[in-house]
C-alpha cells in the first residue's frame, strides 16, 4: 500500500500503491500506513528530505467516498475529531523541519491534490490528460483536508474561487500559471527533478510561526508562505480580507453564489463561509473552521444523496452495471440514423464523433442534406473553441453518408429512427429500414412517448426491437433511457447499451410503457405548472419557485423548450390510443391549455419564438405579457407580500418536487422502474431534477416505504364539500397502495380547510386537495410531516384511519 525507501543520500521516498484499486484514495487504511512512513522519515536523523509520489498511472484520486457514506452522522463531536485527524496529519507533513516534494505523475484530486498542497515543493509530470483540482463542492462537500485554506493563501481568494465554487479541474500548466504547482517537467525526470531540489544547498534559514517562543532558524524551504513572519493573503491590500477589494469580492461572491444556486445547494455558501473567516485568523484555527463546515455538510442529507447519484449512481451506469450477462460485447463500426431533424442530426453528431461511419437517411436529398450541415455546424464550433483540428473535422464530415435512399442502411449493425412522433409514420420507416438490413442488426425507436411494444408490431424482429430515448440537444445531454419491450432479447439490450457507451452518454434501462419513465415524469411537472396557471398562480412566481426548488427551469419554460405543440400531438396520439383499444381516455385536466396555445394562438414554444414565453431575436427570453389575459392571476399573489405569500411559495416548490416524485413512485411500482437508482440518475441526468435531493428514484422509493404491504386499493373517506361537489367529485375516490399514505402535498393541494380529497389525473399524480369548509383542519384529524429538502414525507393519522 505504501512502499518507504531512503536512499544512500537521505532523501526518503513515499510511494503510494494501493492494491486491488485503479487509483490511490484516501481511507482509514491507507491514511494509518501513510501517516507511519511520515513520521518514520520526519524522526529519522539521515533523512533530509522527503518525495511522495504514486507507482499508479494517477497521484491520488481523493477521498474514499465508500468511506464517507458509511460514516455514522449522529455524533458532531466525534466527527470533529475524526476528521480532524487528516488535517493534522497534513499539518505535520509541513511543520516537521524537513523539505517535502510532491511529485505529481498523474492526476490529483480532492484530498490527493490537498496533500501536494499541504508539501513545500510540488512538480508534476507534463501530461495532458492529468488533472488537478478540488471537486468536493460537485457531491456537497468541500475541501476538508486544508484546501480552502491553503489555495486562497496561494494564488488569492479571486483564483480560488472557480476551483473552490465550482470544482473545476485544472491542467497541471494551468495550474503551474497560478502557482500552484511550482514545476512541470518530462514525466522521465520527474523524480530526479525532486530529489535535485532536495539536495540543492539550502539558500535561507527561517524561523518558523509554528516552532513558537524561543524556536531555532530552520531551512527555508521546509517553511510554508503562511508559516513565516508577516505573511499576507495575496490579492488584498495587507491582506486584509476587510479592506475594499475584500469586501467586494466576498459581497459579490455571496451573491452570485446565491444567483447560480437559488439557496438549495449548502456547500457553495459553506465554502464561501469558510473561507471569509479562515483567512481572518491563524492558519491552524481556520484549519479548524474547515473541519466545523465540513462536518455540518457531512451530516446533511444533501450531501450522502448527491455522493450515491452523482457519483456511485452515475459510475455504475457509465460501467454499465445493469447490462445482461453472457452476451459478448458488440463492437459498432457503421450506423444508420433515420430522420435528419434536430434530434436525428444530433445523435449522427455525436456518434460520428465517436468514430462510427453513419448513414443520415430522410425523406429526400434536401433533407437529408440539411441534416448534414447541422452536423457540419457542431463540429465546426468545436474547431472554434480548439477542441477539434480542421483535419479530423473534415475526416468526420466524410464518414457521414446524407441520403433519401433506404438502401444504403445495408451494412449498418443498428438503426437508430428518430422520425416525426406519430406511430404511422414511425411504422413505414421500420419496415422500409428492415428491408434492407441484416437479420442480427439491432432498430431502435428514440420516441418520447409512444410505447416500444406497440410499435414493435410493425417489425418483422421484435426480439430485435428496442427504445433509445436521447434528450434535446443531444451534443450537450449526457443521458439516453434505454426501452425495454415486451418481446426484446437480452442481447438487444446488451448490444444496445454498448452503442449508448460507444458514443460516451449515460444509460439507465427502463421497461415499456406510455411515457416510460423520464418523459412521463416530465409530464407531470408541465401539467403541475399548467394546473397552477388556471388556479391564479402567476407564472412568473411558478417558474421562480421552481428554479428556486432545485429546477434549473420552470415548467413553463420547459414547456417551450420540448415544444407545446409536441406536447399536444403526444396528448392527441394518447386519445387515439386508448380510443383504438376502446379504453377511456384520461385526461390530466390541461388538455384545454395546450388546445388554446397550439390550435388558437399558435404558440409552439422556442420552436416558432412564440410560447409561455416571447423570444425576441435581439434579446432575452420573457413571459409573454398578454399570458394573465387568458390565465388571470390572484391579486395576493401577483402583488401581495408577508407570511402568507411566503407559504405558498414554500407549497408551490413541493408541489412541482412531490409531483414528480410521486409519479416515480407509480414507475417503481408498476415496473417500469426496476432500480431506483436509474431513477435518481435519470432524473437528474435527463430532467435536471433537483441534485441536492438525489434524484426521483430514492424519493419515490421513500414515498412507498411509507405505505404497509398488502394496503392495495386503499380509499379516504371525505366529506362532502361545496366546491367538490359543484366539480361533481365522486364520494370516494380509491388510489394504489404506493400513493396513498405520504403525499398530499402534490398536485393541486390547496389552503388547509376542511378536509383532504383525492383526485387521479392522467399522469397517475395523486392529488389531495382541500374542500371549502369555515373552520381549519385539526391537527388531531391529520397531520403532514414533510421536508421539502430531502422529500421525506411522513403521514400521521390521529384520530382518523386509512380504509380498506
Amino acid at each position: 500500500m505504501i512502499t518507504y525507501n531512503v536512499d544512500t543520500d537521505g532523501i526518503a521516498t513515499i510511494t503510494w500503491d494501493m492494491p486491488n484499486r485503479s487509483m490511490n484514495v484516501l481511507n482509514e487504511a491507507s491514511m494509518t500506513a501513510y501517516a507511519g512512513a511520515l513520521e518514520t522519515a520526519m524522526k529519522d536523523a539521515k533523512v533530509k528530505g522527503i518525495i511522495i509520489t504514486s507507482a499508479k498511472d494517477s497521484f491520488i484520486a481523493g477521498a474514499d467516498l465508500e468511506m464517507l457514506l458509511a460514516v455514522d452522522t449522529s455524533d458532531a463531536a466525534k466527527l470533529m475529531d475524526q476528521f480532524s485527524q487528516l488535517q493534522k496529519l497534513f499539518r505535520s507533513q509541513e511543520t516537521g523541519g524537513k523539505p517535502v516534494v510532491a511529485a505529481i505523475n498523474g492526476t490529483a484530486l480532492g484530498g490527493g491534490f490537498e496533500m501536494c498542497l499541504a508539501t513545500h515543493y510540488r512538480i508534476a509530470a507534463a501530461n495532458p490528460k492529468t488533472k488537478v483540482g478540488q471537486p468536493e463542492v460537485k457531491i456537497g462537500l468541500l475541501p476538508g483536508g486544508g484546501g480552502t485554506q491553503r489555495i486562497p493563501r496561494l494564488i488569492g481568494v479571486q483564483n480560488a474561487a472557480p476551483i473552490l465554487l465550482e470544482g473545476k479541474d485544472l491542467t497541471v500548466d494551468a495550474a503551474k500559471g497560478l502557482g500552484l504547482i511550482h514545476e512541470v517537467v518530462p514525466a522521465g525526470e520527474l523524480l530526479a527533478k525532486a530529489k535535485a531540489w532536495l539536495m540543492a544547498p539550502a539558500t535561507e534559514q527561517v524561523v518558523p510561526e509554528f516552532g513558537g517562543k524561543g524556536a531555532k532558524a530552520i531551512d527555508g524551504r521546509a517553511v510554508q508562505p503562511w508559516d513565516r513572519k508577516g505573511f499576507k493573503v495575496p490579492g488584498f491590500p495587507g491582506g486584509q480580507v476587510w479592506s475594499p477589494p475584500g469586501v467586494m469580492t466576498f459581497i459579490g461572491g455571496s451573491a452570485m453564489i446565491r444567483g447560480k444556486t437559488n439557496g438549495v445547494y449548502p456547500a457553495p455558501k459553506a465554502i464561501m463561509s469558510c473561507v471569509f473567516e479562515g483567512l481572518q485568523l491563524p492558519f491552524d484555527s481556520g484549519l479548524r473552521v474547515e473541519t466545523r463546515y465540513f462536518v455540518s455538510l457531512l451530516r446533511d442529507p444533501v450531501a450522502k444523496s448527491m455522493i450515491r447519484t452523482l457519483f456511485f449512481g452515475l459510475q455504475e451506469a457509465n460501467k454499465l452495471a445493469r447490462r445482461p450477462q453472457g452476451v459478448a460485447k458488440q463492437t459498432y463500426t457503421k450506423i444508420g440514423v433515420l430522420g435528419a431533424g434536430l434530434m436525428g442530426a444530433g445523435i449522427a453528431t455525436v456518434s460520428v464523433q465517436a468514430g462510427l461511419d453513419i448513414v443520415l437517411v430522410d425523406r429526400d436529398q434536401a433533407a437529408a442534406d440539411k441534416g448534414k450541415a447541422h452536423i457540419a455546424a457542431e463540429l465546426d464550433k468545436l474547431v472554434q473553441r480548439r477542441r477539434l483540428e480542421p483535419a479530423k473535422r473534415d475526416a468526420m464530415l466524410a464518414k457521414v453518408t446524407a441520403t433519401p435512399d433506404f438502401g444504403a442502411l445495408k451494412d449498418c449493425q443498428l438503426v437508430v429512427e428518430a422520425v416525426f412522433e406519430q406511430r404511422e409514420v414511425k411504422a413505414e420507416a421500420t419496415k422500409k429500414a428492415e428491408a434492407v438490413l441484416a437479420p442480427e442488426a439491432v432498430f431502435a425507436s428514440n420516441t418520447s412517448t409512444i410505447p416500444i411494444t406497440g410499435l414493435a408490431e410493425a417489425s418483422s424482429r421484435p426480439a430485435n426491437f428496442i427504445g433509445l430515448h436521447f434528450f434535446s440537444p443531444v451534443e450537450k445531454m449526457p443521458l439516453v433511457e434505454i426501452i425495454v419491450g415486451k418481446k426484446t432479447s437480452p442481447e438487444t439490450l446488451a448490444r444496445a447499451m454498448d452503442f449508448v457507451q460507444k458514443i460516451r452518454k449515460t444509460p439507465i434501462v427502463v421497461n415499456d410503457s406510455r411515457g416510460f419513465f423520464t418523459s412521463r415524469v416530465c409530464g407531470a411537472f408541465i401539467s403541475e405548472g399548467h394546473r397552477m396557471l388556471k388556479e391564479g398562480i402567476p407564472a412568473a412566481m411558478i417558474e421562480n419557485c421552481a428554479r428556486y426548488a432545485g429546477m434549473p427551469v420552470g415548467p413553463l419554460s420547459l414547456n417551450d423548450e420540448v415544444a407545446i405543440d409536441l406536447s399536444w400531438k403526444i396528448m392527441d396520439q394518447t386519445r387515439k390510443d386508448a380510443a383504438a383499444a376502446g379504453q377511456k381516455y384520461e385526461g390530466s385536466g390541461t388538455e384545454d391549455i395546450l388546445e388554446l396555445m397550439v390550435k388558437k394562438l399558435e404558440r409552439f414554444g422556442r420552436k416558432n419564438g412564440k410560447g409561455f414565453y416571447d423570444y425576441p431575436a435581439d434579446g432575452k427570453k420573457r413571459l409573454w405579457p398578454e399570458l394573465v389575459k387568458h390565465f388571470p392571476a390572484d391579486p395576493k399573489l401577483l402583488y401581495g407580500e408577508g407570511e402568507e405569500k411566503r407559504a405558498k411559495e414554500d407549497e408551490i416548490k413541493k408541489r412541482l418536487l412531490y409531483v414528480q416524485a410521486v409519479d416515480t413512485a407509480r414507475c417503481l411500482e408498476s415496473n417500469v422502474l426496476t432500480n431506483p437508482q436509474d431513477g435518481d440518475v435519470g432524473s437528474i441526468m435527463g430532467l435536471g431534477f433537483a441534485p441536492q435531493t438525489g434524484g426521483h428514484g430514492r424519493q419515490g422509493r421513500k414515498l412507498l416505504r411509507q405505505v404497509p404491504s398488502g394496503e392495495s386499493g386503499v380509499a379516504l373517506r371525505r366529506r362532502p364539500g361545496r366546491e367538490r361537489q359543484a366539480r361533481g367529485h365522486d364520494q370516494r375516490v380509491t388510489t394504489s397502495a404506493g400513493l396513498c399514505a405520504g403525499c398530499l402535498l402534490v398536485s393541486g393541494s390547496r389552503a388547509c380547510r376542511d378536509g383532504w380529497f383525492a383526485t387521479l389525473d392522467a399522469m397517475h399524480a395523486v392529488r389531495f386537495e382541500m374542500h371549502d369548509g369555515n373552520r381549519k383542519i385539526s391537527r388531531r384529524e391529520e397531520r403532514c410531516l414533510v421536508d421539502a429538502g430531502t422529500a421525506r414525507i411522513g403521514y400521521e393519522f390521529q384520530s382518523r384511519r386509512l380504509r380498506q
